[in-house]
């Protein structure tokens, strides 16, 4: 009988003090064992977003009292290493979520906390998949997005609106996407109405959608209660970026009303994601090592889907991205 080791350390991603991603650190910490109702889980993958940044600033007022060190990131996905509950033994593939901390190798996690990664999911796609899905999936849920509705979404090509996008039009809605130029193909394939941000944006949505909109939600954050008012939404079918960040630091509460809620969520979208209801673009994959690189092409403001982390990637070999091309001609 092969006895397997169980892992007593890992590495972690902290900071002890507000600022840029300069303050990041790779630390090893022991690592606790399982405890009645917990895994421990070796991570293969773990998302960043635009919150995580807020938070590590300081400019996230909500978690001003939050004690240092801080771990970072609330999305991942990896394998079950040392587990006595039935539900999740040993070799499970996990996807997950965490208040912070999953930019680590090891957490050691409560179940409740966990579902099983479907095997038609990839690990890039379920690492990065939490918080922005479930933020869009409730976005959806708390207006009654479905089959009728016309749809604006802001931002339509982020990790967040790519995924409410998508969602939408999987419940029959026409979904428009505002988004710039260069989004426009993206946005076709997947069956979304693009249509340009600035100047006469009104007139362009109303000549894409001429039987009205039924319903707004701005990620974008300028300007878009107005717009959705100009185009006659009702405010009770309005979201803006303010109720997103609203949502999002609701998800990362540890309570355990909020917890359950968050991997039903999860639960829910990895069965849409196995039957391709949506797909979630990687634009940037980086080693765990690598997470200040990470952070600095998430805050470009320019990027397709999402920035995911990987605790073994097969190679650091640096891609060139086309968005890059493009921004380095403009």
């Amino acid at each position: 009988m092969v006895t397997v080791k169980k892992p007593t350390e890992t590495r972690v991603i902290q900071y002890d003090h507000a600022g840029g991603a300069e303050v990041l650190q790779t630390l090893s910490r022991p690592l606790p064992p399982p405890g009645p109702g917990e895994v421990t889980v070796e991570v293969i993958s773990a998302g960043i977003s635009h919150i995580d940044g807020f938070i590590r600033s300081g400019r996230e007022g909500a978690w001003a009292s939050e004690p240092f060190p801080r771990g970072t990131g609330s999305d991942f996905a990896g394998i079950v290493v040392d587990s006595d509950d039935r539900r999740f033994p040993r070799g499970s593939e996990v996807v997950g979520h965490v208040r912070s901390g999953a930019h680590a190798t090891y957490l050691t996690v409560p179940v409740g906390a966990l579902v099983r990664k479907p095997k038609g999911v990839t690990w890039e796609t379920a690492g990065g998949l939490y918080l922005a899905g479930v933020t869009a999936l409730d976005t959806l849920d708390q207006l009654h997005i479905a089959s009728g509705d016309t749809v604006v979404i802001s931002a339509a090509a982020g990790g967040v609106g790519s995924i409410e996008a998508q969602l939408a039009r999987h419940r029959g809605a026409t979904v428009i996407g505002t988004c710039g130029d260069r989004n426009f193909d993206y946005l076709r394939q997947l069956g979304i109405v693009p249509v340009k941000y600035g100047p006469g944006i009104a007139d362009r949505i109303r000549a894409a959608a001429p039987q009205g909109v039924t319903a707004f939600i701005d990620n974008f954050g300028q300007d878009g209660q107005e717009l959705a008012a100009e185009l006659g939404v009702p405010a009770s079918r309005y979201r803006s970026s303010a109720d997103r960040r609203d949502l999002e630091l609701k998800l990362l509460e540890k309570d355990p009303e909020t917890v359950a809620h968050g991997t039903r969520q999860l639960e829910v979208l990895l069965a849409l994601a196995e039957e391709h209801a949506f797909s979630l673009l990687i634009s940037g994959f980086y080693p765990l090592s690598d997470v200040a690189l990470a952070y600095a092409d998430l805050d470009k403001l320019h990027s397709r889907g999402k920035v995911v982390l990987g605790t073994h990637p097969v190679s650091k070999y640096r891609y060139l991205k086309a968005r890059d091309v493009a921004d380095a001609r403009a």
